[in-house]
């Protein structure tokens, strides 16, 4: 079945990856954090700072879904156990060895998967930390093994800014896939949706899967967000359930049943205008990714700041030392999270974007006016100039600057114009600014997480938090 997409926007960002796999020093310490899982009530932690842990040990449960485990993605030592405010759980580290230890899980055939028991492959899912890959809509958290599906939905390309080719970064992993594939239809009685690039060839990885509906689904971004493909195949009623999951988490369950171990290993992208040769890089999930990033910045990235020191004389003295000027990000320049240079690569994120940080004063930028830029990105012609007549091919070296400060809500009719789905985004996000909760729900909240409204985000002259929104609006309908 094909299906286009006529709404969207492509933000086409200089830096892509070239298709190859760079050599680097693999990071000492690698964390799980709890912060990647939205929706999470409270962590129980099971490890204390000093245990020795495999990949696949349990970390820690969230005590409102105690059958789930939250596994270490590598073997090591816990060395650290970084609370914020409130003692509030933030990551936890763990010093990795260079060889890599495993728990032991039941193994088996890929021609031997029909015969497993229903009960013990959901308790190896869930003992192992696999079961994390399995997002339930609505509201886009760590699935309840309780609750059965309508339908399961996998997207096997994305179309965010820079984002990796799963032709390239997952390829030879089409058995574990297969496999990953028989695992779910063998927990769940449901329809499994495989929704792949109708813009170009089907990528080899996926091709010829059995078990599978599959469609060719094209147009511009978001048509690779597993959202607009649920709104156009099988949208989602109230008290329906919907799982989802990435390729990469298909590839995991196939090889965690057919190796018996939790292989958090994956190959990322390492992108952004200020990366001197972006490429992909083979690393674990939860990296540290200084070591990975830091050999690989441009050497133009840096600003000079003064900083005063004491000489060995006891005077204050002043020293000229150069301090990057970068916003790093785990994950796409849209829905990532930023970090600090030594920071950890998110639990679902398969690249890293490096672009400049928006520090720098524009001439004629004042609070509530934006000179019309030659070479800035946009989807409003009267920002953008001259940016609807450049090439669709042309790339932007885009900064992090917001271009202004938020304001009043602004009804500008574009919202619809890049949401390929059947909601009103505009009405939508007043009522959750309202807290109207019937209207949340009337207007397509069930429907959407904040990856499906980013564009919004990005197009917005009022400069709203607009994925915060969409969070804050779905944690209100969890708890009423």
């Amino acid at each position: 079945m094909q299906i286009k997409i006529k709404k969207g926007f492509d933000i086409n960002l200089a830096g892509k990856a070239q298709e190859t796999l760079a050599k680097s020093e693999q990071p000492e310490t690698f964390a799980i954090k709890p912060t990647d899982f939205p929706g999470m009530y409270r962590p129980k932690v099971l490890v204390k700072e000093g245990a020795t842990v495999k990949a696949g040990t349990p970390i820690f449960y969230d005590k409102g879904l105690e059958k789930v485990m939250y596994t270490s993605p590598v073997s090591g030592e816990v060395v650290e156990i970084k609370r914020g405010a409130k003692r509030k759980i933030l990551e936890f580290r763990i010093l990795a060895d260079k060889e890599i230890q495993y728990e032991e899980f039941p193994s088996c055939t890929i021609s031997e998967i029909g015969g497993l028991d229903k009960q013990a492959v959901m308790d190896t899912l869930l003992k192992s930390g696999a079961w994390l890959n399995i997002i339930q809509r609505p509201f886009g958290i760590v699935a309840n093994p309780d609750e059965a599906p309508r339908d399961i939905f996998i997207s096997a390309f994305d179309t965010h800014p820079l984002a990796p080719n799963y032709e390239f970064s997952l390829k030879g992993e089409t058995q574990n896939f297969q496999a990953g594939i028989d695992i779910l239809n063998k927990i769940a009685d449901c329809k499994i949706h495989l929704s792949q690039n109708g813009n170009g060839e089907v990528s080899t990885v996926f091709k010829d899967i059995r078990g599978v509906h599959e469609y060719q689904i094209s147009g511009p971004h978001p048509a690779g967000n597993v959202g607009v493909q649920i709104s156009k195949i099988a949208p989602i009623n109230k008290n329906d359930i919907v799982w989802t999951l990435k390729p990469y988490g298909v590839i995991q369950i196939g090889k965690l049943f057919l190796e018996g171990k939790y292989d958090a290993s994956k190959i990322i992208a390492l992108v952004g205008s200020e990366i001197n040769n972006p490429q992909y890089y083979k690393t674990y999930i939860g990296a540290n990714i200084d070591k990975i990033v830091k050999p690989a910045i441009k050497g133009d990235a840096y600003r000079k700041e003064t900083h005063y020191e004491r000489n060995p004389e006891g005077e204050i003295v002043p020293k000229e030392v150069k301090v990057p000027n970068l916003r790093y990000i785990s994950g796409n320049v849209l829905t990532g999270t930023s970090l600090d240079g030594d920071g950890y690569l998110g639990f679902y994120d398969d690249m890293i974007t490096v672009i400049p940080e928006g520090n720098k004063p524009r001439f004629v930028l004042t609070d509530g006016w934006l000179a019309p830029v030659k070479n800035r990105l946009s989807y409003h012609r009267a920002f953008g100039l001259f940016s609807f007549l450049n090439p669709k091919s042309k790339e932007y070296a885009l900064d992090s600057s917001l271009n202004g400060e938020e304001r009043a809500f602004v009804s500008t009719g574009v919202f619809e114009e890049v949401t390929p789905m059947d909601i009103l985004p505009t009405h939508l996000i007043k009522a959750i600014l309202s807290e109207n909760y019937d209207e949340m729900e009337a207007l397509g909240l069930f429907e959407v997480v904040e990856e499906d409204l980013a564009l919004c985000e990005f197009i917005d002259v009022s400069k709203h938090e607009i994925q915060a929104l969409i969070r804050k609006g779905i944690n209100m309908l969890r708890d009423a």
